[in-house]
């Protein structure tokens, strides 16, 4: 921290009775009212520097009795500044810093203490002073910004803010211009590790103002030498300084500071950098959770959705509960859908038909053109492909939550395009979830949950799972055993030779020996492997002679349970029970395998 002495006299002020005088042989004979300070001074070492003295007593009637009172009770600086001044008037020693050097300039500006007046006068020491040692340094210059705030009119006027503000970037882009030169060639560093070191700027400019802050990055970012991501990091330091603790209503404090941070929101919001990428989604979703918290302008609300829903992909899952309303984690992914669109990537050949029908244009502009698309198409389905990933983990944890509405839930889980999940692991979990923490959903909005899951796309743990579970849906339950022995069957080249394990078990749990139906899959009987299955699609085989399976299932339009009527099980009275009861479909055709014939299992209506 720089700093300058003028004078060389000891301090002779002394205060007595509330009025400040000072140590002299010579009676005082000019007083000077400053606010609430009153000074007893001599007229000659302070009329001989400042001219506005001289202009005010001039004006005052002059009485060799009295001294003549001069009022400043616009004084800036305050008796602070008024006391510097007069000290250099009476050459007493005064130190000059970066912390006063603001109010002591206004003041010798209100003196008018110029060159005019005396050579060598107050303002043109602190100018030299100002422009030499407090410009050079970095923390002076932060400091003399930062006592800017107090005399904000005086310090425009006198441009001592402007040019503080201009060293202050030229520091900034010497130094990132300086390190990239000097890391170029080294390649021993990543970019994120060049942006950590080169915070250090960040840091000092986040206890500025936000007024003072916002014409600093405006000038910064006009810079083409400027890069973006560094812009990014400062922005998301001063967020953290003055934003990102706020965790709820009651966090925001009184209305005054609520809209000094508001303030704060939709400055830093216009002042992100338009490059993607520039900052993570992570600071994104936290600037949105403020806007959503401080209730701010639905244009900030509206420009964070872009821009996080842009970069979904790079977000967790505990960004998104931290935003702790699931409307909001909806048009993230709605915006973030609109914007990659929500078509599957276009093959080569259907890209290539297409360009060839631009005729306007070579065939090279067609070639770079469909190199460019197929590229843009590949990031944007790898993008999805990561969004349903976080989506299905996102659903896990809300489904816990016994107030989550099953619109909303259903909402997001089919926000994501079918293509997009290659496994549908994740978001059974999700549903099977919902279920248990939801047991007052009716069967027709059990079916609604269920509609989205697809049983092609389920493990065979899932599947295992799935048909042993009492909350879902019949017509699930089913398409699962399906699936399952349509996999079997792939497995074997289209043969159906033996049970799987996961049948076995479920028939075994209900005193079922699966050797007696196992041994009638050993007959050499092809199954149906297409993966356009549907439920309804499953149909008895033509010949009951060869068939494993004959199932008939009739459901009315709310899906209500028929009740079954079973034949050919022979003395197994407890799989006769459980066939003719009417509230276990899903145990009842998890264990049901026909025997060429001889056994079969027809359901019916009342």
């Amino acid at each position: 921290m720089k700093f300058m002495k003028l004078g060389s006299r000891p301090d002779t002020f002394y205060t007595a009775d509330s009025i400040r005088s000072i140590s002299s042989d010579v009676s005082s004979d000019l007083i000077i009212q400053v606010k609430g300070t009153r000074y007893h001074l001599h007229k000659f070492p302070l009329l001989s520097k400042c001219l506005h003295l001289q202009r005010l007593c001039s004006e005052l009637l002059d009485s060799p009795l009295n001294p003549q009172i001069v009022q400043l009770p616009d004084f800036p600086g305050g008796v602070e500044a008024f006391e510097l001044c007069a000290k250099f008037c009476y050459r007493i020693t005064i130190t000059i810093s970066p912390y006063n050097i603001v109010a002591a300039r206004c003041a010798a500006e209100y003196l008018q203490m110029t060159e005019d007046a005396d050579k060598g006068n107050l303002i043109y020491k602190l100018e030299v002073f100002f422009n030499s040692c407090i410009l050079y340094g970095w923390k002076d210059s932060i400091v003399v910004l930062q006592m800017t705030k107090a005399l904000y009119s005086w310090s425009e006027e006198l441009l001592i803010t402007n040019r503080c503000i201009g060293a202050v970037c030229s520091k900034v882009l010497r130094k990132v211009c300086n390190d990239d030169d000097d890391w170029s060639c080294s390649g021993v560093e990543s970019s994120r590790e060049q942006s950590m070191r080169k915070r250090w700027w960040g840091e000092d400019l986040a206890e500025l103002s936000i007024d003072l802050y916002w014409r600093i990055m405006i000038a910064l970012k006009s810079d083409v030498r400027m890069p973006l991501n560094l812009i990014g990091d400062a922005l998301m330091i001063y967020a953290s300084r003055w934003l990102l603790k706020i965790g709820s209503d009651s966090d925001s404090g009184s209305e005054i500071a609520s809209s000094k941070k508001i303030m704060v929101l939709e400055s830093i919001v216009n002042l992100l950098p338009g490059e993607q990428g520039a900052v993570s989604c992570s600071f994104l979703i936290k600037l949105l959770k403020v806007a959503n918290v401080l209730n701010s302008s639905s244009s900030s609300k509206t420009e964070l959705v872009k821009r996080a829903g842009l970069q979904l992909e790079e977000a967790t899952v505990d960004d998104l509960l931290m935003v702790c309303d699931v409307d909001l984690v909806m048009n993230l992914l709605e915006e973030f859908m609109l914007q990659l669109g929500q078509s599957p990537p276009t093959s080569p050949v259907k890209s290539r038909l297409e360009l060839d029908k631009r005729r306007s244009r070579s065939a090279e502009d067609v070639g770079f053109e469909l190199q460019e698309s197929r590229r843009s198409s590949s990031v944007s389905h790898s993008s999805k492909l990561k969004v349903a990933k976080l989506v299905d983990s996102y659903l896990q944890e809300i489904a816990k939550d016994v107030n989550m509405p099953l619109e909303k839930f259903v909402a997001i889980a089919e926000a994501v395009p079918e293509f997009a999940r290659f496994d549908h692991d994740d978001l059974y979990s999700a549903i099977d979830t919902y279920l248990r923490v939801h047991p007052e959903l009716n069967k027709s909005e059990r079916k609604r949950l269920c509609r989205v899951l697809d049983c092609k796309k389920l493990s065979m743990k899932s599947c295992t799972h799935a048909a042993q579970n009492d909350l879902l849906p019949l017509r699930l339950v089913v398409q699962v055993l399906f699936f399952e022995q349509a996999r079997a069957a792939a497995a074997s080249d289209g043969k159906l030779t033996k049970m799987p394990s996961n049948i076995k078990a479920l028939l075994a749990s209900y005193g079922i020996d699966p050797s007696t139906y196992a041994s009638e899959l050993s007959r050499t009987t092809s199954i149906n492997t297409d993966d356009s299955w549907k439920a309804n699609s499953f149909k008895a085989p033509k010949s009951t002679k060869n068939s494993t399976l004959r199932i008939e299932i009739v459901e009315d339009d709310l899906g209500e349970c028929p009740h079954m009527v079973c034949d050919g099980f022979g003395k197994n009275s407890r799989l006769k029970a459980l066939c003719s009861h009417p509230t276990k479909p899903k145990r009842i055709f998890s264990k049901f395998w026909s025997t060429n014939g001889s056994t079969s299992c027809t359901t019916q209506k009342n």
